[in-house]
């Protein structure tokens, strides 16, 4: 049987479920793995944890005003935004969703895998991953005959790459 504290927390997993990411509006901040968790806190109140892409992430302030937007629109009574740095964001918890997302909305989405699928501790490490060396494929017409053409697209999470095949520009959405 499900309490009235449960059927509230649910709500509030639906309802941020529609809060989008506002430098890329078809993907939700779920979808994203901004939304880390929603819980209740010692007092009762609802808490929302969230954990940018990346610590200087200029959206937060507003993905902030549209989480707490949401939640009082939906009548969900008092509530607080936890923001959490570590463990670090890694494109690793975004859904598949949200990557065909990406891709049909003209960004692609990161290949690889960052080895962080689950949030952990990591042990801090002075010696550079191995760099991945497959580019992205064009999310237009899917060619992987593609360049870099900027370490950062139109935003800091994002590279500018072009198709060599089509010649069209597009983002690349970063592994982290």
């Amino acid at each position: 049987m499900m309490t009235t504290a449960d059927a509230i927390l649910e709500r509030a997993w639906e309802v941020l479920e529609n809060v989008p990411d506002p430098e890329i509006p078809v993907v939700s901040i779920r979808e994203l793995g901004i939304l880390r968790d929603v819980r209740r806190g010692a007092d009762d109140v609802i808490e929302v944890v969230i954990t940018p892409t990346y610590s200087g992430c200029p959206a937060m302030s507003q993905i902030a005003e549209d989480i707490e937007d949401a939640l009082s629109q939906a009548g969900l009574g008092a509530h607080r935004i936890e923001t959490v740095l570590a463990p670090a964001w890694t494109t690793d918890w975004m859904t598949d969703d949200a990557r065909e997302k990406l891709r049909r909305y003209g960004i692609a989405p990161p290949t690889g895998n960052c080895g962080s699928a689950a949030p952990k501790e990591k042990t801090i490490r002075f010696v550079p991953r191995a760099a991945v060396v497959e580019t992205p494929a064009c999310p237009r017409c899917g060619s992987k005959h593609t360049e870099r053409l900027a370490q950062f697209g139109s935003t800091a999470c994002k590279a500018l790459y072009r198709c060599i095949d089509c010649r069209e520009p597009f983002d690349y959405f970063k592994p982290y």
